[in-house]
């Protein structure tokens, strides 16, 4: 019996030592032994490449081709005329306000202005006869010059009674409400000439760093497709970022449009920062994220794919600008590359095509 549990002991440990020696075979192989089929690659190339900043643009009048139109002085309003979006010529009326209490005012204005002219001339005929001394004339001179300043004031604003448009254009705004009292510090109506748009657009501050006066801006389709409404320019870039929406204010002048743009219509808007002309792009499907920066699977001659940090440019929807860790002619993953394990064995799924050209939209 011990003779028997000594053979059977042995036998035991002999299939354990196998079995342990096994997958410690299996441990040890090589991670390049194992091999990845139907990842794609491509060769890294030089192409042009346009660095675009894409955001929402607000359609707005530029400010000097827009009129913002208050009331002279507190007055009702006796009329409006006009709504938002209607089309109005230069001079027409827009709001008109109670005349009861400036056609006074004007009344009162010329009274004592045909006043002061009567007793500025009696003064200058006693003077002229010895009889008035030369201050009474001075006096009376200041005196008709404050009534005859009062009287254009009085006039001026009989005439502002009535709001007309200074431009031809488009009403974009009315506060103005019949019968209410209109406050000198309020705008009643605005108008905007549509044929001199501006986009008013929030970028991050990290964006807008790249942007500069005259950068090209393209008005994209809602769709951000390939279609075009338009194109512009910038204007003015913001010094300061909002409090508000955390972002810096660009302006851009809207030069040609092939669909109307309507004032306070939202639209895609891409702006290109800057163009250059020999730059090493990569698709966009080859960037893995690696904590806060990207990488890249380089294939050497054997086909084993090494990890590589990259430092990544200006990027489009389709690719990447490379600014450091890859040189023209390196081939890289691109699909599989997301999950992939360093040292793989790559088996492409056909011939490697060569990088595409980036889109210069």
């Amino acid at each position: 019996m011990r003779s028997i549990s000594s053979a059977a002991l042995i036998v035991v440990l002999a299939v354990v030592t196998g079995a342990t020696g096994c997958a410690r075979e299996s441990d040890d192989a090589s991670v390049g032994d194992r091999v990845v089929t139907g990842a794609k690659t491509v060769i890294v190339t030089e192409a042009p490449f346009a660095e675009t900043v894409e955001a929402n643009g607000m359609v707005s009048g530029r400010p000097d081709r827009m009129a913002m139109l208050s009331t002279p002085g507190t007055a009702r309003i006796a009329a409006v005329h006009v709504v938002v979006g209607q089309q109005v010529k230069r001079g027409d009326a827009l709001v008109e306000l109670d005349q009861v209490t400036f056609r006074a005012a004007v009344n009162a204005a010329d009274a004592a202005l045909a006043a002061a002219e009567a007793q500025q001339a009696r003064l200058l005929r006693l003077s002229a006869a010895g009889i008035a001394a030369r201050r009474d004339v001075e006096m009376g001179t200041a005196e008709l010059a404050a009534a005859r300043a009062a009287a254009e004031t009085a006039h001026r604003q009989a005439e502002l009674s009535v709001l007309r448009s200074p431009i031809a254009g488009v009403v974009t705004r009315v506060t103005a409400v019949l019968g209410a009292t209109a406050d000198p510090a309020l705008t009643l109506v605005q108008v905007a000439d549509g044929r001199a748009l501006d986009l008013e657009l929030n970028v991050p501050p990290a964006q807008a760093a790249v942007l500069s006066i005259g950068a090209r801006v393209e008005i994209l389709g809602h769709s951000r497709g390939s279609t075009t409404l338009g194109d512009g320019v910038v204007t003015t870039v913001g010094g300061v970022v909002d409090s508000a929406t955390r972002a810096v204010t660009v302006r851009a002048a809207v030069r040609r449009t092939t669909a109307p743009l309507a004032i306070g219509m939202m639209v895609p808007v891409r702006i290109v920062a800057a163009t250059r002309p020999k730059a090493l792009v990569v698709p966009i499907e080859a960037l893995v994220p690696d904590g806060e920066s990207f990488k890249v699977f380089v294939v050497d001659a054997a086909g084993i794919a090494h990890s590589r940090a990259v430092e990544v440019g200006g990027r489009t929807e389709t690719v990447a600008e490379i600014r450091r860790g890859l040189a023209a002619g390196e081939r890289i993953v691109t699909y599989g590359a997301y999950g992939m394990d360093d040292s793989v064995k790559v088996a492409p799924a056909g011939k490697a095509p060569a990088a595409p050209a980036p889109d210069s939209k």
